[in-house]
């Protein structure tokens, strides 16, 4: 019989790759989002990857004990992944109680679902290197202390911290990857790289003129969700559970990043781009990089994909998008 996995979070960029990957692999895969009145779930990211037919929908919140208990009592999941959260980091200052209940509380409640009703089912929470924040070590890794700088940070450090807890409490197969920027043609359109790429898309096809960003001089540590999806069910494989840093073990500017998007359609970043002070966050995180060495030794896993080629797929991906609509 094959596996049965449950995501939570699947219409998003992560639980799409991660359902097209454990699909590949033989699984049931069963998702969970959230509805609401305005509209019914958006399955655009599973359409992309032409899996919407394969994957099962339940109707599902973090918030909502009761109906995780039940969701988990009727599928009896082989493995959970936690991807569901509040994930914009800007947006943490203006829904910081609401942060709180979804992306800390939120885990908790999961957790709770598996321990009372499928306790031997093995969990992988998506914990985030904004924990890290003011950064303590230049290069971040596993023994690196965290130091928070948003109420998102804060959040996903509750749910790691809970994570723990319930591995250590209660037995639990629970494992925690810390992912470090991680993104793809299926990256939200108010995340900074796809920002980016829409723009240059749009000014190469003369929709518009200006590229409009805060602090370009941030460096971040960005890999592909493709690869970094194999090492969420890599880390579930294995006899012990454990946490682990996901990451490239480079980093970039915005800046950077920037250049290679324009500079892969012909542009000069310096004609496009223009500076807001409206778009730097309270507290900014100047620089984080991950030290995958664990990863690597432990589960064989190790990024595949450069800066510069998810960025140029992300920007033809872009392009064609514009196009086609």
């Amino acid at each position: 019989m094959s596996k049965k996995a449950l995501i939570t979070g699947i219409t998003g960029q992560d639980g799409a790759y991660l359902a097209q990957f454990l699909l590949s692999k033989g699984y049931e895969v069963h998702g969970m989002a959230r509805r609401s009145s305005s509209s019914d779930v958006n399955t655009a990211r599973l359409k992309w990857l032409g899996i919407e037919r394969d994957v099962r929908i339940v109707d599902g919140n973090l918030l909502d004990l009761s109906g995780l208990i039940r969701t988990v009592s009727d599928i009896k999941p082989d493995e959970v992944y936690n991807l569901a959260a509040q994930s914009f980091v800007f947006s943490s200052w203006q829904q910081p109680l609401l942060t709180g209940e979804v992306t800390a509380l939120g885990v908790t409640n999961v957790l709770e679902a598996l321990r009372i009703a499928k306790p031997d089912a093995r969990f992988y929470q998506a914990s985030s290197s904004e924990m890290y924040g003011l950064v303590q070590h230049p290069i971040q890794s596993e023994k690196t202390p965290f130091y928070p700088r948003s109420p998102y940070a804060v959040a996903k450090l509750y749910g790691h911290w809970i994570t723990v807890n319930y591995r250590e409490s209660f037995g639990i197969h629970a494992s925690s990857g810390i992912l470090f920027n991680h993104e793809s043609p299926l990256r939200g359109i108010e995340f900074v790289t796809r920002k980016v790429t829409d723009a240059v898309a749009k000014i190469k096809l003369g929709l518009d003129r200006e590229l409009r960003l805060g602090n370009i001089e941030a460096k971040r540590d960005w890999g592909h969700a493709r690869d970094y999806v194999q090492a969420m069910w890599l880390m579930l494989q294995q006899d012990k559970a454990d946490d682990y840093v996901v990451a490239t073990g480079r980093t970039s500017t915005v800046r950077m990043m920037c250049e290679i998007a324009f500079e892969h359609v012909g542009l000069n970043v310096n004609d496009h781009l223009v500076i807001d002070e409206k778009l730097f966050r309270p507290a900014e995180v100047e620089i984080l990089l991950g030290d995958p060495a664990k990863a690597k030794e432990k589960l064989g896993w190790e990024a595949k994909t450069t800066l510069e080629e998810m960025i140029r797929e992300m920007v033809d991906a872009d392009i064609a998008r514009h196009k086609k609509a």
